[in-house]
């Protein structure tokens, strides 16, 4: 059974940093996007950023140049570096991959629990 297992939220200042981290784990035979969504208090589950397996990004426009996800194949690990925080960035943060488990022919989309991310300004 394949788990995201989320981290590093809290509660930080406006200006400040967080670093979040989703680790996979299971039997899983390939992971190919690792990304994070968020979902503010009464709005909707937005994608923040997103990585592939080969390295490429993609980010919204709202944290661009604030925000860095990067993501270390060998842990099935999945960081998302916060820098910056705004009020508005305060939210649920979920881990999301797209991988194969060992045990299918196919991919599939997964999801962690989130973890919550408070800015106060």
């Amino acid at each position: 059974q394949v788990r995201l297992v989320e981290s590093g939220g809290g509660l930080v200042q406006a200006g400040g940093s967080l670093r979040l981290s989703c680790a996979a784990s299971g039997s899983i035979f390939s992971i190919n996007i690792m990304g994070w969504y968020r979902q503010p208090p009464g709005k909707l589950r937005e994608l923040v950023a997103r990585i592939d397996s080969g390295g490429n990004t993609i980010y919204v426009d709202s944290v661009k140049g604030r925000f860095t996800i990067a993501r270390d194949n060998a842990k099935n690990t999945v960081y998302l570096q916060m820098n910056s925080l705004k009020p508005e960035d305060t939210a649920v943060y979920f881990c999301n991959t797209y991988l194969r488990p060992q045990e299918s022919v196919s991919y599939s989309y997964y999801w962690g629990q989130g973890t919550q991310v408070t800015v106060s300004s």
